[in-house]
């Protein structure tokens, strides 16, 4: 019994310990192993070692440049994912609208017709602004020469009527031309993915 108990004590002393072990470099490059790793290097690389010596896992610190980079790519991934989603969903939209070029085409014309009529109506309106406010500085000019009172104001909002209208009319024939854009990149998609 003695023996056994001998033998038992003296394997537990004799076999290693069952403590994790690290392998880390300090800041001079000097690896360094042991069963924990100082406060000053917890913040760097370093590896898990297996009984035998063998690397198990390896823990990479990454630099504030590093996150910051790796962070970046992510978004940018995250951002082409997002990308790729709307295309496909912009496509299914596109073949589930139409069922042909031709309904496109139709499709293009009504919409363009619609804006069409709001830029002759604003044009005529922009065209009778402008002759009234030509008539004012006639009649301005007329009595500044006989030395006659002036109402300002009339010419005032004959000129901001002029700049309201002018502003107006350029905005819906920029409506126009991305709208054509829209009908000309669909019309282009739709042909691409079904071949007609």
């Amino acid at each position: 019994m003695r023996k056994l108990f001998l033998a038992a004590t003296l394997a537990a002393v004799c076999s290693p310990a069952q403590a994790q072990m690290y392998k880390w470099q300090d800041d001079k490059g000097v690896t360094h192993y042991g069963e924990t790793i100082p406060a000053e290097y917890a913040n760097k690389d370093r590896s898990e070692l297996s009984k035998t010596g063998r690397v198990v896992k390896r823990t990479e610190v990454l630099t504030p440049e590093e996150r910051q980079a790796k962070a970046a790519q992510e978004m940018k991934e995250r951002a082409m994912l997002q990308a790729e989603k709307e295309s496909q969903l912009r496509d299914k939209s596109l073949l589930n609208t139409y069922s042909n070029v031709k309904e496109i085409e139709l499709s293009r014309q009504r919409n363009t017709q619609q804006v069409d009529t709001r830029i002759d109506s604003t044009t005529k309106l922009l065209s009778e602004a402008n002759k009234s406010l030509v008539s004012l500085q006639k009649e301005v000019e007329a009595k500044t020469r006989a030395k006659q009172a002036i109402a300002k104001e009339d010419l005032l909002d004959a000129q901001a009527n002029v700049s309201k209208l002018t502003g107006k009319l350029e905005g819906f024939k920029q409506d126009k031309a991305r709208l054509e854009a829209k009908f000309a990149a669909d019309l282009a998609r739709y042909k691409e993915l079904t071949g007609k």
